[in-house]
This record gives C-alpha cells, sequence and structure tokens, in this order.
C-alpha cells in the first residue's frame, strides 16, 4: 500500500514538472513582455496586427498603436499584445 502511494505520488510530481510548470514559467514571461513594452516599440497583436507603439496609458492598461503606410491609429489593451519584435540593450 504505501509503495502505491509513493508511485503515484512521484507520477503527480513528475505531471507536475512536465506540464504545469512550464506554463507558469511561460506565462510569467509574457507578462513581464507586456509590462516593459515602451513607445517605439515594435508590436504584434495576438489578432495579428502589427505595429509601432506610440504612446502608453497606463491608467486604463492600454497602448496606442500605429500601423501601415498610412498610420491609422488603434487603442489596443495590453494584454492584446502577441510579441514584441524590438530588442532592447540592458546595459
Amino acid at each position: 500500500m504505501l509503495l502505491m502511494i509513493v508511485v503515484y505520488g512521484g507520477i503527480i510530481l513528475a505531471m507536475y514538472l512536465i506540464f504545469f510548470r512550464p506554463q507558469n514559467k511561460k506565462k510569467k514571461q509574457e507578462a513581464e513582455m507586456r509590462k516593459n513594452a515602451q513607445v517605439g516599440d515594435e508590436i504584434t497583436t495576438i489578432g495579428g496586427i502589427c505595429g509601432r507603439i506610440i504612446a502608453v496609458k497606463d491608467e486604463t492598461e492600454s497602448v496606442i498603436i500605429e500601423t501601415g503606410s498610412d498610420r491609422a491609429r488603434l487603442r489596443i489593451k495590453r494584454w492584446a499584445i502577441g510579441s514584441v519584435e524590438t530588442i532592447h540593450d540592458d546595459t
């Protein structure tokens, strides 16, 4: 009986380490990336819209981006940022 509990505990621990821990780590990295987006960064939204951040509104947790050659402006929420293509030097 004790051996069975140890085996099941090992399986549950392995599942946690394989599935849930990397997922939580990735969510944390994405949240940090969205939080650190600044004016001038090239971004892609989760809907596929590409543009450059021209303003950050902290009180509403949104950013304003310019897209395309006609410089259309869109206001999006920070959680809608899919990726930031601009690489910053941390020096």
